[in-house]
């Protein structure tokens, strides 16, 4: 694609949601540009799972299908490329680009992502997304009857205590801040023998990213199979906020129940605007996001 081509929409991000996202334009048979700097938040995760039709494909795999299917409609491109920044234009919206290279649309849509921000926990990093995971409705089959623990603070702790136990009979919580449960949620605990260590992670021992022990501030470890973590996230991209969107307390872009941000003719999707952190959720806010962008588009034309 010719830069300063005028497309109807400009998608930044190229993975699950911003796919949808096209996929819902192409068949709208509206000119999309798909922008991907190629560096989903899962690579380093072995198999996807509850995605109805793919459930236990590769992310790759799943990604490349993806791609292949929503670039048979020949009014969408893609190219790979790091989008730096964007910003209105007369014409809508100009996105500059890693590569110096300049392209404007009438509508933009964010399908950026997030990134996990990893603790400085030796070992940790190696076992993201293979024994050390963020949900159990993504992780949790593959790693159930396994002795497992929950490293969170105290109240998400005990939010995931009674779904991970529904998995395992062998679960502890470890909880590095000091906030002690109530009596009621420690006789909860106590009733079904999960056990409370209130303590610092120091390392993970690993064999190729599956936990094998927990190493302790104090110099103790424990032998564990599989971690649940939720971390804390950034946005993948700066130009959410370039562009002046706003933001949930949480820091996901705040949008609408039709994907729509507080910025006029920039919607988002995917994982940057949502807490449920799914491949099939990224699929059905970029379905949405798509849907109404082309109808936007459509009664902006359609008027005397």
């Amino acid at each position: 694609m010719k830069n300063n081509t005028i497309v109807d929409v400009i998608i930044m991000g190229g993975s699950y949601a911003g796919l949808s996202a096209a996929l819902a334009l192409g068949r709208s048979m509206r000119q999309v540009l798909i922008i991907d700097s190629a560096s989903p938040c899962n690579k380093q995760t072995p198999h996807s799972h509850n995605f109805i039709t793919q459930d236990g494909a590769t992310p790759h795999e799943i990604s490349e299908l993806a791609k292949e299917q929503v670039l048979h409609y020949n009014t969408i491109s893609y190219i790979e490329d790091l989008a730096l920044s964007a910003h209105k234009s007369d014409s809508g919206f100009s996105v500059h680009t890693k590569s110096g290279k300049e392209f404007s649309s009438k509508k933009l849509i964010l399908a950026t992502g997030i990134t996990d921000i990893m603790p400085s926990i030796k070992g940790f990093s190696a076992c993201w997304g293979i024994s050390i995971v963020h949900c159990p409705y993504c992780h949790g089959y593959e790693i159930r009857n396994k002795k497992t623990a929950v490293y969170a603070d105290t109240p998400t702790a005990l939010h995931l205590a009674p779904l991970v136990k529904n998995l395992t009979d062998d679960l502890s919580l470890i909880i590095p801040d000091q906030a002690e449960a109530n009596m009621e949620e420690i006789q909860l605990l106590n009733k079904y023998d999960i056990q409370v260590m209130h303590t610092e992670i120091s390392a993970i021992e690993h064999q190729h990213g599956h936990l094998q022990n927990i190493v302790f501030a104090d110099g103790t470890k424990h032998t564990f199979e599989a971690l649940y973590a939720p971390l804390a996230f950034k946005q993948h991209s700066y130009i959410p906020e370039e562009l002046g969107c706003k933001f949930t307390e949480k820091g996901h872009i705040e949008v609408d129940a039709f994907q729509k941000t507080t910025v006029e003719g920039v919607y988002a999707c995917g994982d940057n605007s949502s807490m449920m952190r799914s491949l099939a959720q990224a699929v059905q806010s970029g379905n949405v996001a798509g849907a109404m962008v082309n109808a936007a588009l459509a009664q902006e034309h359609f008027s005397l």
